[in-house]
């Protein structure tokens, strides 16, 4: 079994990656943004750490998706649209949260293979 940890922190590590499976967290950089956009630049965010890590976007496995404000579903929809892989989608959850931070409209949790 392998463990590895990537930018590991005393709360929480950036990455983490068991026997190949990837596992991260990410949250929009623009917290003045609208929902659309921050999903996209999180989406964005996702493509980096996955190309940093050795994988991307097409083998990702599950998605959870924690959206503040049911409103902004069709928003989110279109900019995750825009950017899944064609042919590759993950199985995906969307969950209506409060997030820590007021200014977060979304936050995207993914599971993917190396």
């Amino acid at each position: 079994m392998t463990i590895e940890r990537v930018r590991p922190e005393p709360r929480m590590s950036d990455v983490v990656i068991h026997n190949e499976t990837i596992y991260y967290t990410a949250v929009p950089e623009n917290l003045e943004a609208n929902a659309k956009d921050q999903t996209a630049e999180t989406l964005a965010i996702i493509d980096a750490v996955l190309t940093e890590v050795g994988s991307d976007k097409s083998k990702i496995l599950d998605a959870t998706l924690f959206l503040v404000h049911k409103e902004d579903f069709k928003a989110m929809n279109e900019a995750w649209d825009a950017w899944v892989s064609p042919g590759n989608a993950p199985v995906r959850c969307t969950v209506q949260a409060n997030l820590m931070n007021p200014k977060y409209k979304i936050e995207i949790k993914i599971i993917a293979a190396r």
